[in-house]
């Protein structure tokens, strides 16, 4: 395990970050949301498979972006398998599954994967223009979820935690931040709450002894956390990123000290908590750092103008990738990426092709 003295160091003199994530239409930066991201309620920007053509387009979107406020955190979903962004010009990842395989059999030469992966990744990332992929996943697959399903690195929660603990420490080795999904677990609802809101009626010892392994054994090494849209009720009636109950565990008992996105208020998990206001308002008060509103313009102005008189959180500015930047060109230079890239690549290609 990486200690955390490695790390890159994160500035803390840059202007604050409002709490309002926002996404954009395109591959290229219009001039309404240029007027959008000068709006000091913005403090970051997440970018979709819409806003992807390759890697050298989003280092470029990335430049148009830090043009107009150079503060801004730049994020993604980049987890590898079948939630991966960018395709062009980057290496395609395996499934957290299929790198986790032979964790029983061969657990040193598996663990040593993971942190490569994580590298990998976060070099790539970073020589994109990029200051965060929203990984790793550390939901524990509990076989009945198809939104998570391999997106798991094991149904065993110690396996998930030591294999998204070195994929973590990979992470941190290429000065990427790293952000653990979805608090306190999504791996054991069948619905999907992109779609409608799960409930997960087990008790809290049963999280505690499954779902939750994850989350504690990694919260000291995590830089953010994103809670679920799920309700999880024997312990809560609200969903976790909307309960000050579950939040409060994460920051107390857990010792979380690190960074708390929402997930994407526009999901359908999220309705119950109200019009996007109420929901931007709930996850505010419950603990969240960083709210996503995603696919939805005027949801995200409505929330913009909700959160004028919100104070900043300071940790978001740790989040800045703060490192001299890879570039795309100079990444094969690298023996460890060139060794890397075609393995991972291989591995990624034997999963889709079984």
């Amino acid at each position: 395990m990486a200690d955390a003295s490695a790390r890159a160091p994160r500035s803390s003199s840059a202007p604050p970050l409002g709490p309002v994530m926002l996404d954009l239409e395109g591959t290229r930066l219009t001039d309404e949301e240029r007027a959008l991201l000068r709006r000091p309620e913005v403090g970051g920007v997440i970018l979709f498979a819409r806003n992807v053509e390759a890697a050298a387009q989003v280092r470029e979107l990335c430049g148009a972006i830090r043009a107009v406020r150079p503060e801004l955190l730049i994020g993604i979903d980049q987890e590898g398998g079948r939630v991966q962004r960018i395709r062009e010009g980057v290496t395609r990842l395996p499934s957290m599954r299929r790198l986790g395989r032979d964790a029983a059999s061969h657990p040193e030469v598996t663990r040593r994967l993971c942190q490569d992966s994580g590298w990998l990744l976060g070099m790539e990332m970073a020589a994109c223009g990029l200051d965060l992929t929203f990984a790793p996943v550390l939901d524990v697959d509990g076989g009945t979820s198809t939104v998570i399903g391999d997106r798991s690195f094991s149904r065993f929660p110690e396996t998930v935690a030591a294999l998204a603990g070195a994929f973590i420490d990979g992470l941190h080795e290429a000065g990427m931040v790293a952000v653990g999904k979805h608090f306190p677990g999504h791996g054991s609802v069948a619905a999907d709450s992109h779609l409608e809101l799960p409930v997960d009626e087990r008790s809290l010892e049963a999280l505690r002894a499954h779902d939750l392994v994850p989350f504690e054994r990694l919260a000291g090494q995590l830089d953010a956390m994103m809670p679920a849209h799920v309700v999880y009720s024997a312990f809560d009636p609200r969903p976790a990123g909307f309960s000050p109950a579950w939040l409060g565990m994460l920051r107390h008992s857990l010792g979380f000290r690190g960074v708390i996105f929402s997930d994407d208020l526009s999901m359908a998990g999220a309705a119950s908590a109200g019009a996007p206001t109420e929901r931007a308002r709930a996850a505010l008060s419950a603990g969240c750092d960083m709210l996503l509103v995603c696919n939805d313009r005027a949801a995200a102005l409505e929330v913009l103008d909700a959160c004028r008189q919100h104070s900043p959180a300071p940790r978001l500015n740790r989040l800045r990738y703060s490192r001299a930047r890879p570039t795309l060109e100079s990444l094969p230079a690298l023996s460890r990426w060139r060794r890397l890239h075609a393995h991972l690549e291989a591995l990624g290609s034997d999963h889709q092709a079984s």
